[in-house]
């Protein structure tokens, strides 16, 4: 299984229902809001044989109100 964090822009005034529509689909394990460039960070698990970038396509980025995302990968590095 592996482990990446997604950030999104959301549309100003629409980062709630994003956070919503986000935490209603059941694919984060933890969802925050933050400061900076971004408004939301997600933590995700993709299942083992799932290719990453077509998962999180098929299960996030088509929420409505999201500008911008930024998918960082983890590596087990100890």
């Amino acid at each position: 299984m592996a482990l990446v964090f997604v950030q999104f822009r959301c549309i100003p005034g629409q980062t709630y229902e994003v956070a919503n529509a986000i935490w209603d689909r059941e694919v984060v394990s933890e969802l925050y809001s933050t400061s900076g460039d971004y408004d939301l960070i997600a933590k995700v698990y993709i299942p083992d044989g799932e290719d990453v970038g077509h998962y999180l396509s098929s299960k996030l980025f088509d929420i409505a109100g999201i500008v911008k995302t930024l998918t960082t990968m983890t590596y087990r590095a100890f």
